[in-house]
């Protein structure tokens, strides 16, 4: 796996074609309301393309690239950058989040994963309702864990009846539990996610997450880990990294090389996510770098004007990886 030093400083030049794009039509002296109604030609649907998937949990057909929901969910992870959320909010109306969803498919993305966020989950029902879209939902409560789970698991119950696909832990709230001694409870979540007959998962920035559970025997069918080189110009220096992830400096992987070793023994699928630093690595680099170093699929937040340059290098990465990839294919 090697970095491309030279290719870091940009990623697709964000900030000016993100700020063309979403304020475009101020330039052409439309009205902003004419975002839902005058797409610009970046929506246009590509050419149909093909992902290679793998089988999650035995039963859930995945794409190796899973659409992000920070497009939906209106987070972004700009680092001090604090204007960027109020841009995408800006850019991604409710038109545009369905439009995405339907490039995202037409380009053979056919999972996201995201957040239970009430905006979110209407979408998703929109598109499938009203759009007959495929996209399959990997979804994550937001629910508090505790002793109980008895609004945990109502929380999980609703999302299977609403018609999610797999459901898991998040990051975030997995790192908290394992910090407070209570893998138990992320060992009663995978077991709530089991009782509605979909796949389930752990979310974590944290190695030790996974070590734990591994060690505790906890039979959920994927992880959702953070994977990412620090070669990039914004990266911390190692004295700078005292949390498993940070906003500022911005890193969400401490040690890539013992993530890699530690997932070589792990039999579950492997979703491998901050695999670009939110955005500080190019996706050429990023995704093969995922993939030969064991990632089974790759999440990446996609603007619809990334969705077809990402699928096509993706599939480029999946081929060149089999070369150097050591761990087996897990899905």
């Amino acid at each position: 796996m090697n970095a491309d030093k030279h290719s870091f400083v940009t990623r697709r030049r964000f900030l000016e074609t993100t700020t063309a794009a979403a304020l475009g039509v101020l330039a052409e002296n439309r009205p902003a309301a004419a975002a839902d109604t005058a797409p610009p030609s970046a929506l246009k649907t590509q050419p149909a393309q093909s992902l290679p998937v793998g089988t999650i949990g035995g039963q859930l057909h995945v794409s190796r690239v899973i659409l992000g929901g920070n497009l939906v969910n209106l987070f972004m992870h700009s680092r001090d950058l604090r204007y960027v959320n109020q841009l995408s909010e800006h850019y991604h109306t409710d038109e545009r989040v369905l439009q995405t969803l339907a490039v995202a498919e037409e380009n053979g993305v056919n999972t996201m994963s995201l957040s239970n966020r009430e905006r979110a989950m209407g979408l998703l029902k929109r598109h499938r309702n009203e759009r007959h879209g495929k996209m399959q939902w990997i979804v994550c409560p937001i629910s508090k864990p505790e002793d109980s789970m008895a609004a945990y698991r109502e929380e999980v119950e609703r999302l299977a009846g609403d018609g999610a696909d797999a459901v898991y832990m998040h990051g975030g709230m997995s790192d908290a539990l394992l910090a407070a001694g209570r893998v138990d409870l992320i060992a009663k979540a995978v077991e709530i996610f089991k009782s509605q007959n979909v796949p389930g998962g752990v979310g974590a920035h944290d190695l030790g997450v996974v070590e734990a559970c591994e060690k505790a025997g906890i039979p959920n069918d994927f992880y959702i880990k953070t994977f990412h080189h620090l070669n990039y110009p914004t990266a911390p220096k190692p004295d700078d990294m005292k949390k498993p992830s940070a906003e500022v400096p911005g890193y969400w992987c401490k040690d890539w090389k013992a993530v890699a070793e530690r997932m070589k023994s792990v039999k579950k699928t492997w979703i491998a996510f901050k695999i670009m630093a939110a955005g500080a690595i190019p996706p050429k680099n990023a995704f093969q770098w995922a993939f030969e170093g064991g990632g089974d699929h790759i999440l990446v937040g996609m603007f619809d004007w990334q969705i077809a340059e990402d699928v096509a290098l993706a599939r480029e990465s999946i081929e060149k990886a089999k070369a150097n990839r050591q761990r087996p294919w897990c899905s």
